[in-house]
Order: C-alpha cells, then sequence, then structure tokens
C-alpha cells in the first residue's frame, strides 16, 4: 500500500513540475549562465526546444512516460538501457538536461521523495510535509518566474533603449558624413575655382609678358633707329670738326712761318749785338785779370826777393792760424763748462724752464700771459678748470686737490710728495703732469725712460746732473718720467745691465729721502714692473683710465673747435700776411651734438689720443674734399673707418698675446 500511495505522489510531482518544464529550465540556464534570482548578470535562455519526437507531445506526457521508465517495477537494477546510435544524439548544451531539452530533476526529487516516505514510519504525515515543501518550493517558483519576467521587461526596455541609441548613433554620423560630404565638394568646388583662376592669371601674366616683350622689341628698334641717326650726325659733325681744324691747321701753319721768318731775322740782330757785347765784355775781364796778376806778381816777386819780408809773411800767418784755432778751443772749453754748470741735463726732453738762466725770458713771460688767458677761456668752455685736459670727475678732482697740496707744501716749506700715474696709452698723464706742475705753481720737467739704457756708463753722471739742475729751480720742480718701467724694473731681472742697475740705484738714492725741492713724477703702462724700492718711494698713486662716454664727448666738442672751427689760424705778425697763404676756412654743416653723441657711443675703447687722431683724420677728409664742408655723412664714414681700425688693432694686439703665451708655455 506504502508503495502505491508513494508512486501516486511521484505521478503528482512529475504532473506538478512538467507544467513549468519551461519555465524551470529557463531559469536553470540562467543560474547555470551565471545569474541569480536576486540580480545579476542577465538571463541566458535555453539554446534547444521541446523534443518533436510524437510520442512525447506534451511535457505531462514526457513526465509520466520517464516516471514510468524509470520505475524499478519496469527496469531492474541490472538491466542496461539499449544505446542510441551516436550519429542521432544531438548536441546537449545543459549538462542537466537530455539531448531532447527534459530536465530529470523533479522526477530525481520525486523518487528521493519516495524514499524518504518509504523510510519513515508515518507516511501520510510525511507526504503531507513533503506536498507542503513542494506547495513551497512552487511558490518560490512562481516569484522567481515573475522576477525573471520583469528582468525579461527591463532587458526588452534597455535593448530597445540601445537600439534607439544605436540609431542616434547612426543618424548622427550619418548627418555628419552628410555635412563632411558637403564641405569636401565646397573644398573641391573652390579649388577648382582656384585652379581656374590661377591658369586664367598664368594666361594674363603669359599675356602681359608677351605684350612687354612687344614693347621692348619696338623700343629697342626704335633707339637703334635714333642711334643711327646720332652715329650720323655725329659722323657729319666729326666730319665737319675735321675740315674746320684743318682750316685753322693750314691758317696757323702760314701765320707761323710768317712768324718764324720774323723771328729768325730778329734773333741774327740781336745775336750780332750780343756778340759784340760779350766780346767788349770780354776784353775789359782780360785787361782787368792781367792788371791783377801783375800786382800780384810784383809783391811775390818782392818778397822772395827780400828775406826779411818772406820772414815776417810766413810768421804773420803761422800766428793767424794759431790764434783762430786757440781762440775756438778755449771758447768750447769754456761753452762746455758754462753748459754743464747752467745749461739744461740732455735727459730734460721738454721743460718749462729755459736752457739757460737768461734764455727765454721775454718769450717765456708773454706765453706766460697768454697762456692765462687762454686757460681761462679754455677753462670756461669745457667747464673743468683744467684746460685742454679732459678727465674722468673722480681723477680730476683728485688731481685738483694735489694741485692744492702741493701749492700749500710749497708755501709752508714741507716735503712734497712723489706720484705715480699710471693707466693704458694716450690716457692724458703727461698733460695731467705738465698741468699739475702749472696750478701748483712749480716748474716742470719731462724725461722718458728709454733715454736712460743708451747712455751707457754716462747714465749715473747724468741721473746726478739732472737732480742737480732740478734744485736749481726757486719755484720747486715736478720731475715727471715717462715710460718709468723702462729703466725703473726690477732689479733682479736678467736682462737689466748693470748700467740700468746703476742708474737705478743712483735715482734711488737721490729719492731715499723726502725732498723740498723736487716732486717725483712716475708715469708707466705697467706699474707691476717697477722695482719694490721705486714703489716704496710712491706717496700718491693715480690711474688714469680710458674715457668713459661723457668725457669722450667733451673730447670730441673740443677737438672739433680745435681742429675744424679755428683750423688755420695763425699769431698774427707784422710780416705774416706776406710769407703765409691764407688758408680756406672749413664750413661746419649740420653737425650737432648729437652726432657727436652717437660718434662717442662708437668710439668705445677710444684713448684720448686716439679721438685727437679721429678729429685730425676728418680734419684731413675736409681738406681732401673739393668744396672743403664738413657735413655729418663725412663725418660718419670717417668715425666708422676708425673705429673699424681700431677694432681691427685690437684684435691683432690679442693674437700677439695670444702668440706670446703660447711661445713661453712651449718654452716652459
Amino acid at each position: 500500500m506504502a508503495k502505491n500511495y508513494a508512486a501516486g505522489l511521484a505521478a503528482t510531482i512529475a504532473a506538478a513540475t512538467a507544467s513549468t518544464f519551461r519555465v524551470e529550465t529557463a531559469f536553470c540556464d540562467a543560474n547555470v549562465g551565471g545569474g541569480s534570482g536576486a540580480g545579476g548578470l542577465p538571463f541566458k535562455f535555453s539554446p534547444f526546444s521541446p523534443s518533436t519526437n510524437p510520442n512525447n507531445s506534451t511535457p505531462t506526457a514526457a513526465a509520466n512516460a520517464g516516471f514510468a521508465n524509470n520505475s524499478p517495477a519496469n527496469h531492474p537494477a541490472n538491466a542496461t538501457p539499449p544505446a542510441e546510435p551516436a550519429k542521432n544524439k544531438p548536441r546537449n548544451d545543459n549538462p542537466r538536461t537530455t539531448a531532447a531539452g527534459f530536465d530529470p530533476e523533479p522526477l530525481e526529487r520525486g523518487l528521493e521523495t519516495l524514499e524518504i516516505i518509504n523510510r519513515s514510519k508515518d507516511p501520510s504525515k510525511t507526504f503531507k510535509v513533503v506536498l507542503k515543501q513542494e506547495e513551497t518550493k512552487q511558490t518560490e517558483l512562481a516569484a522567481k518566474t515573475a522576477e525573471f519576467k520583469v528582468r525579461q521587461a527591463e532587458a526588452e526596455t534597455e535593448r530597445q533603449r540601445v537600439v534607439f541609441e544605436e540609431q542616434r548613433k547612426l543618424s548622427q554620423k550619418q548627418a555628419e558624413n552628410k555635412a563632411q560630404i558637403a564641405k569636401y565638394e565646397d573644398e573641391l568646388a573652390r579649388k577648382r575655382q582656384q585652379a581656374e583662376n590661377e591658369l586664367q592669371r598664368a594666361r594674363n601674366q603669359e599675356l602681359v609678358k608677351l605684350q612687354e616683350e612687344s614693347s621692348m622689341r619696338q623700343e629697342a628698334a626704335r633707339r637703334a633707329s635714333e642711334e643711327q641717326i646720332q652715329a650720323q650726325r655725329r659722323q657729319t659733325e666729326r666730319e665737319k670738326a675735321e675740315i674746320e681744324r684743318e682750316t685753322i691747321r693750314v691758317r696757323s701753319m702760314a701765320e707761323a712761318e710768317g712768324r718764324a721768318h720774323e723771328a729768325k731775322l730778329a734773333e741774327e740782330v740781336n745775336r750780332r749785338m750780343l756778340v759784340e757785347r760779350a766780346n767788349a765784355e770780354r776784353e775789359k775781364w782780360v785787361a782787368a785779370i792781367n792788371t791783377t796778376f801783375e800786382h800780384i806778381g810784383g809783391g811775390l816777386r818782392a818778397i822772395l826777393t827780400d828775406q826779411n819780408k818772406l820772414v815776417v809773411a810766413v810768421g804773420g800767418v803761422t800766428a793767424l792760424a794759431a790764434g783762430v784755432y786757440t781762440t775756438r778751443e778755449g771758447a768750447r772749453v769754456i761753452w762746455s763748462y758754462v753748459d754743464r754748470i747752467l745749461g739744461q741735463p740732455s735727459l730734460i726732453r721738454e721743460s718749462s724752464r729755459g736752457k739757460y738762466p737768461w734764455s727765454g725770458l721775454l718769450s717765456r713771460s708773454m706765453t706766460s700771459l697768454s697762456r692765462r688767458g687762454v686757460d681761462k677761456n679754455s677753462g670756461n668752455q669745457n667747464g673743468n678748470g683744467f684746460g685742454d685736459v679732459i678727465l674722468n670727475p673722480s681723477l680730476q678732482k683728485r688731481i685738483h686737490q694735489l694741485a692744492s697740496a702741493t701749492a700749500n707744501t710749497k708755501s709752508h716749506q714741507a716735503p712734497f710728495r712723489n706720484m705715480l700715474f699710471y693707466g693704458p696709452p694716450g690716457t692724458g698723464k703727461t698733460m695731467a703732469a705738465r698741468e699739475l706742475a702749472r696750478k701748483s705753481g712749480l716748474d716742470y720737467a719731462l724725461m722718458t725712460g728709454g733715454d736712460v739704457a743708451p747712455l751707457g756708463a754716462q747714465a749715473v753722471t747724468k741721473i746726478h746732473q739732472l737732480f742737480d739742475w732740478s734744485k736749481k729751480s726757486k719755484r720747486g720742480l715736478l720731475l715727471f718720467i715717462d715710460e718709468a718701467d723702462a729703466f725703473l724694473c726690477e732689479r733682479n731681472k736678467t736682462y737689466m745691465s748693470e748700467a740700468q742697475r746703476s742708474a737705478l740705484n743712483a735715482l734711488l738714492f737721490r729719492t731715499g729721502d723726502q725732498s723740498k725741492d723736487i716732486v717725483l713724477a712716475l708715469a708707466t703702462n705697467r706699474p707691476g714692473d717697477l722695482d719694490s724700492a721705486v714703489a716704496d718711494r710712491i706717496d700718491e698713486v693715480l690711474e688714469f683710465p680710458l674715457p668713459g662716454e661723457g668725457e669722450r664727448f667733451k673730447m670730441l666738442k673740443l677737438y672739433l673747435d680745435k681742429y675744424i672751427a679755428r683750423a688755420g689760424e695763425r699769431k698774427r705778425g707784422l710780416f705774416s700776411h706776406l710769407f703765409h697763404k691764407q688758408q680756406q676756412t672749413i664750413e661746419i654743416k649740420g653737425l650737432g651734438d648729437d652726432i657727436l653723441r652717437e660718434a662717442a657711443m662708437k668710439t668705445e675703447g677710444f684713448s684720448g689720443r686716439e679721438i685727437a687722431k679721429l678729429m685730425a683724420s676728418v680734419q684731413a677728409a675736409v681738406y681732401g674734399s673739393e668744396d672743403c664742408v664738413l657735413d655729418p655723412n663725412l663725418f660718419r664714414e670717417v668715425v666708422d673707418y676708425k673705429v673699424a681700425e681700431h677694432q681691427q688693432r685690437r684684435k691683432l694686439a690679442s693674437d700677439d698675446v695670444d702668440v706670446d703665451v703660447d711661445g713661453q708655455h712651449a718654452s716652459a
């Protein structure tokens, strides 16, 4: 009885599950695909359809047939099912279903339930419990089926949204493609129009070119015809001129022959007159010479015949020769002594004192008066009160202070201070020393260090004579030694001779103490080469740098006035207009301060001497022109040329320095 009840229960379960076969299969496929009822991946529907076997037309029948086939009555344990051919077996993508699409899980659960009922003591109660569980599962299955339908509707909605989005994108893409096609067609039309325009322009240019060539050919033909006409006209004029010249030549030859004949006749007359006059003069001079020789011969005969007269004549001639020689040598000895005692030493190249105390008194007084007026004018003009010397403002102030200090030192009979001027060549060291001596009321004397070496052994004597002569100045003397490093260099140098060393020692001996008579001012381009003892005797050191832009502008104005505006001016004398030719005055047109400032900017690195040479070159260029006019173009041309020359000179100097350094390194 229990077996019959269990068989009925299994049939009921099979019938209940057969009605939901498709839905459960879809749900199981979704689970197999990785989805979940609570929301996971989209459901995957079963790829196979219900069986088309006519014997299993409905799910219920299939379930009943399966249950009947799987019953222990029909299939004993030791029975084996018949095998189907492999070629007719369909593909099974779901391992929980058969090849025909049937799911055996409900039957398995029915068999498990049947076993449970068979093992239980109260089959009816167990059956109810199982039935209740099955209903619960059916309810859960229905809920899952509803949820699956909702998800299926959402998937359909999402699919429709994706399809709409794809259609929208497709429409947008088609619109963009149409716009691009329209743009491309427009670009092609524009390029086609541009190509047509270029072709038309080329045709127009070719046409213009052909017209120009035609006009040029016509112009060339016209010029050729005009040149031919002009050539014929010139040929006619040349022939006419040749005829006129030939006529003039014939007429001139006739006139010249007449004048030559007349001159020949006159020359013959003059020649006869000159011959007669020369014969008369010759006869007169011959008579005078004969008379003179007759008197000389008579005197000689008288002296030679009289012995006393001969002795007196010979003694007189001898005494006259001896007197002349003795007088000449005595005067030479006396003059050398006077020159050594009172004269100026040979080392002095320039001095405000005369060569002798009495020489040039009037000229020096006149010069001092004229220089005072010139200094006032130049000082007012330049604004520095320092004559033609234009220096850096700080250096100029320092020199003014030294001039005042030197003047006060002289008035108070205090020792003078020695000075060292160093800097590049042409920066105004000598001019500053001269003006310093003049401002302080001292005499000045200028010598160069290069004059000492050629003296040899006499250098020491000349140095002592120089200092002895300097001490005789009543006003005090500023002794300026230019190029001092030529003989005041370091004494341990191997190329220094013994005479130079002795001369240096003599100068150090005379300058060992502070002097109240002499201010020693040394000038050099290389202060590092001076002997340490010489440097120890220096009290004031002044550096003379290259002029700045402001100083160069002032120098250009100064030398423009000196070499250009006042060029050709001479000191007026009593007969100067008789012996000197009046020079042409230079005319200045449009040369203002802006052009001078431009030149001052271009001449960076120029010394004062180079600026003076620049303005001298401008003067020469003006004198070389036809109208003797200085305009801005000529001035700029000379300035650019001199600037290029200055740069080339600096480049050559740097190359020489590099070569010397390389040679020293190679020798080392």
